[in-house]
């Protein structure tokens, strides 16, 4: 499975980006799927994440009311769609991908993953 996510870029505070990741190369298209980001010199961290036929949804505190995590599997795309960005949300942005149907706050239990978008936002 490959992973392309794209959608990111530099927005002031408090304005809108909505993120995309598209999987390819699998007959398959209810793969649990999450969110990530990483800014230089943390950890990767959980930020949202959605079940394979996108009934379950589960975000991190520091984004919960502001992002939405949502998919659509006839066009293998999750989206995350990020409002009242904040400037301590600027990172690499990454969509993972795992065989199970049920996702994870776990990144090391995803097997697939994008290559990263970045999200810059400015104060």
């Amino acid at each position: 499975v490959q992973l392309q996510a794209y959608g990111g870029g530099v927005v002031q505070a408090g304005g809108s980006l909505r993120l995309s990741c598209a999987a390819s190369g699998s007959t398959r298209s209810n793969y649990a799927m999450g969110w990530f980001r990483q800014s230089p010199g943390k950890e990767r961290e959980f930020v949202a994440r959605i079940s394979g036929n996108g009934g379950i949804t589960s975000y991190a505190d520091s984004v919960k009311g502001r992002f939405t995590i949502s998919r659509d599997n006839a066009e293998n795309t999750v989206y995350l769609q990020m409002n009242t960005l904040k400037p301590e949300d600027t990172a690499v942005y990454y969509c993972a991908a795992r065989d199970l149907f049920i996702s994870t706050n776990d990144p090391t239990r995803y097997n697939y993953w994008g290559q990263g978008t970045p999200v810059t936002v400015s104060s």
